[in-house]
């Protein structure tokens, strides 16, 4: 084998590894992945919600439960669908009704959403972007002017 022979093996070689390496990586980070869904769209797609999920919208009022054993429940809402979230834990401080939230879990059977985990927007004026884009499209927004335009 000449020299320039030799190089191109161990180029080749290095490329092949890293691409395997690049490979296994994706492949490990499409497991973890979760998708953002509106109740709208999970309750028109349920076949498309196998797996780990994530839920966006506005609690809806007068829908926050304590049970015991610090099991919440609550309904998450689009104006236009809403779903009935159940989780077991301590709600962060800013969780309250009429806020934006996601929450993080699995759809059951009886089509209400077990989550195992519970975000809260962090100040005013913050909502996250696909809650807003969502919001945008079905015509209800409440954004820096504070008027809904439905």
């Amino acid at each position: 084998m000449t020299r320039k022979q030799k190089r191109f093996t161990v180029i080749f070689g290095a490329l092949a590894l890293l691409g395997v390496a690049v490979a296994l990586v994706l492949t490990a980070l499409s497991e973890q992945v979760t998708f953002f869904r509106t109740p709208s769209e999970l309750l028109a797609s349920p076949e498309e919600n196998a797996g780990r999920l994530r839920l966006g919208g506005l609690v809806e009022t007068g829908s926050v439960t304590q049970g015991e054993d610090s099991q919440v429940e609550f309904a998450v809402e689009d104006t236009n669908e809403r779903i009935v979230v159940r989780y077991a834990g301590i709600l962060p401080d800013l969780f309250r009704e009429g806020q934006g939230v996601v929450a993080e879990g699995r759809l059951q059977p009886d089509g209400t959403f077990l989550a195992d985990t519970v975000l809260a927007k962090h100040d005013e004026t913050y909502m996250p972007k696909e809650v807003a884009d969502s919001l945008k499209e079905q015509g209800f927004w409440q954004g820096e002017e504070g008027t809904a335009t439905q």
